[in-house]
């Protein structure tokens, strides 16, 4: 909540962010086509993890655990990494010349 706090951004938002930075820095950093499930799973990954970090604070701190809004979070991390890996694999936009 800081981050969004300080960014001024809205959380949905940053899970966007999150999943693309993932999804891109592994891709690039690994060389990794972005055709390929490895950096999607990175992003996957990530959004998981953030998602058992929310349910941990959940018990911890005792508030309601919101599944809907979980399996949100998860779909907003890991929407745009499955569109650019879909479109890298069925069109020639992201294929290198």
């Amino acid at each position: 909540m800081i981050i969004v706090d300080q960014l001024g951004i809205a959380k949905d938002a940053l899970h966007v962010y999150v999943g693309l930075t993932l999804f891109l820095t592994s891709a690039a950093l690994l060389r990794w086509p972005l055709s390929s499930w490895r950096p999607w799973l990175v992003a996957l990954a990530g959004a998981l993890a953030g998602e058992a970090w929310d349910l941990r604070d959940s018990l911890v701190y005792d508030s309601p655990i919101r599944l809907a809004a979980n399996l949100k979070d998860v779909i907003n991390t890991i929407i745009w990494p499955t569109v650019l890996m879909l479109l890298a694999r069925h069109t020639a936009m992201l294929r290198r010349h």
